[in-house]
């Protein structure tokens, strides 16, 4: 979610430096922006703890001196971190998640339902208050993360499919949390009416429990196939711009989708776009929903259904996203 802010800070102040610090998985996603160089956090070993902590400071401090800092996190790692800068003497500036908004719009009684700002929003209100203003520029994904190779396990620079032409779609079933998924036997019909319809299937997923899932749904269908635990990061990214649509959860996929320029039709259940963490660039007339008082019950779906029915799944039918798919 922060990469197109990256891009458009990059074409305000061409002759800046950046440094973005994260998990090694991010390298592909913020390295295909020029003139941002990447530091990853090693946060089993090397940087875990507060002597990790004061070891990436030190690291990061070799590399300066900064003009400013931006916490875009806003956790107890970066609380650590952010504070040694400010007694280094460098400018710091933070996030302002909303805690209070969110909290207000996830509440069981007396729910103050109203769009929040946007994470992006949010982010870019961090550089403007660190003395960086700049405003939104369109974000060329297609164009960026189209350009890498496959691995040998792909087959071609193009993965074949099947022979039926018809268009490709994407489908992620999974999220980090069980309130934010679709059930399975909804999401197997979705599938069946698709591939009755003519589209070719790539199922995304990550290794291990999900690959082994997807790869027996796989099996199961005549034009569909997983490279689920067989590429990288850019090598995903390019597979996903190559698709028509990707059907995904409030999860990962979405956001890789908005950044590889890919329409997403997106199933939320405890969550809500209006928290803020819908996909860049997305129309919201793509969002599948039903309205529930009890919605959103949670800002990231890691709350359990206090209703006891997950309705706000339950009541999403195969032939509600189908149609929503198809524009019908």
């Amino acid at each position: 979610m922060t990469v197109p802010l990256l891009w458009s800070l990059r074409q305000k102040y061409p002759d800046s430096e950046i440094w973005f610090v994260s998990r090694p998985f991010a390298k592909d996603l913020v390295e295909a922006v020029q003139g941002v160089h990447f530091l990853p956090v090693d946060l089993k070993v090397k940087h875990k703890g507060l002597p990790g902590l004061i070891r990436l400071f030190k690291e990061l401090n070799q590399l300066g001196p900064w003009d400013a800092v931006i916490d875009l996190h806003s956790v107890l790692r970066t609380h650590v971190l952010t504070s040694l800068f400010k007694l280094s003497g460098t400018k710091v500036s933070k996030i302002d998640k909303g805690r209070k908004e969110k909290k207000a719009l996830t509440r069981k009684n007396k729910k103050d339902f109203r769009r929040l700002l946007s994470t992006q929003e949010r982010y870019r209100q961090v550089f403007t208050n660190a003395g960086y203003p700049f405003d939104m520029v369109e974000f060329p994904g297609k164009e960026l993360y189209g350009q890498v190779t496959y691995s040998k396990n792909t087959g071609d620079s193009s993965p074949p499919l099947g022979d039926s032409g018809g268009p490709l779609i994407g489908i992620a079933p999974f999220a980090k949390h069980q309130w934010k998924m679709w059930p399975e036997e909804k999401m197997k019909e979705l599938m069946q009416m698709l591939e009755k319809a003519g589209f070719q299937i790539y199922l995304f997923g990550g290794p291990g429990e999900e690959q082994e899932k997807l790869e027996e749904w796989a099996s199961k269908l005549k034009n569909a196939r997983t490279f689920a635990g067989q590429l990288s990061m850019a090598q995903e990214l390019k597979l996903i711009s190559t698709l028509s649509v990707m059907v995904s959860m409030d999860s990962a996929n979405m956001h890789f989708a908005s950044l590889a320029g890919t329409r997403v039709v997106s199933i939320w259940g405890a969550t809500h776009p209006y928290a803020g963490f819908y996909g860049f660039g997305q129309s919201t007339d793509d969002a599948v929903q039903i309205e529930l008082p009890c919605r959103p019950c949670s800002v990231f779906g890691n709350k359990p259904c206090h209703r006891g029915d997950f309705a706000c799944m339950m009541g999403i039918t195969p032939k509600m996203v189908f149609n929503k798919i198809v524009k019908k």
